[in-house]
């Protein structure tokens, strides 16, 4: 069943946070379109004013400039919603080795702000971001939950405490939570910018711009690469999902594998350059191959992704030429 088919009852409110972001105002815009309220949370740090401007016209759709560390803001933001998916955080493998305070600030203490306002306000369903990084050193593919390793950056570090408190909030104070492990996710919105700027955007800007981009590491690291409109629909099936089902983490991908020369290659091919990468050194922290097994995510949520990566990429190539 596509997250289309979905039904939930007229007027739930769903609350978004870091719906300024990338996955978050997708989310924002997925909802709206079922007819539901549409709450975004986002004190826009790395979100983007322009992602709200979106929906501001719509009447589901309210926007509060808030910070998750302030347990006020949460609190209020939490009141009279249904569902709460929590996006916001800081993201990036290298960045939060250079900043590991802030990332525990935000990443660990929000999210703590953010279930404890949901239980407090009654929320049906806590469904949050985790990542596909907790699997850490452990070597073996596909990646499976249950089967993790150690934790490489303190980025990783944070979501898996992350999950450990969604755990403890089901089996303590009976939230409903659900932890989804996003592998590499992708798609329209994504910021192609900065130094922390993931991959894919990234090499599709710079290649539209005839700039040579860097590959670090010799390329043949490789990942599962998710269409957006598959984490969108993760989300959504995680709020229909069964209470049996809180307190669990699901790995969320579409179960490929790409190397990321091969990717490089494949978009310079659709976008008509022939501009060589360089290689770099390898950054520290990174996973060195990633792949998904999503049966859990199948057997629980009813998790059944259409977006394969050819499709997926596709998409994000034509909104890239549209919108760079």
């Amino acid at each position: 069943m596509s997250y289309s088919e979905l039904e939930f009852d007229k007027g739930s409110v769903f609350l978004v946070t870091g719906g300024a972001g990338f996955i978050g105002s997708n989310l924002c815009g997925a909802i709206l379109k079922m007819g539901c309220q549409a709450r975004c949370l986002d004190n826009l740090s790395t979100g983007k004013k322009e992602n709200t401007d979106l929906f501001l016209g719509e009447a589901g759709y309210h926007f509060i400039k808030g910070d998750i560390t302030d347990p006020k803001v949460c609190m209020e933001a939490c009141e009279g919603a249904d569902y709460v998916l929590h996006q916001a955080a800081w993201g990036s493998v290298p960045r939060s080795i250079e900043m590991p305070l802030l990332y525990e600030k935000v990443n660990i203490g929000g999210a703590l702000n953010m279930m404890e306002a949901a239980r407090r306000q009654g929320v049906k369903k806590f469904v949050y971001a985790s990542s596909s990084s907790v699997y850490g050193d452990c070597p073996r593919l596909p990646k499976k939950e249950g089967q993790e390793g150690k934790p490489l950056s303190p980025y990783a570090l944070t979501k898996r405490v992350d999950e450990e408190y969604g755990r403890l909030y089901k089996e303590l104070y009976g939230l409903d939570t659900y932890g989804l492990r996003y592998f590499n996710v992708f798609g329209r919105r994504q910021d192609p910018e900065g130094a922390y700027a993931a991959v894919i955007p990234k090499f599709i800007r710079q290649l539209l711009k005839g700039e040579q981009p860097v590959i670090h590491g010799d390329g043949k690291q490789s990942r599962d690469f998710t269409y957006i409109e598959n984490v969108i629909e993760a989300n959504l099936k995680a709020c229909k999902a069964p209470s049996g089902a809180g307190g669990e983490v699901f790995n969320v991908a579409y179960g490929g594998r790409e190397c990321l020369i091969d990717i490089y290659h494949y978009l310079a091919k659709a976008l008509g350059k022939d501009t060589e990468p360089v290689f770099g050194p390898e950054r520290a922290g990174d996973i060195r191959h990633s792949n998904a097994d999503i049966s859990k995510a199948r057997d629980m949520l009813g998790y059944d992704p259409e977006w394969s990566f050819e499709r997926g990429i596709e998409a994000a190539i034509e909104w890239y030429r549209e919108n760079l």
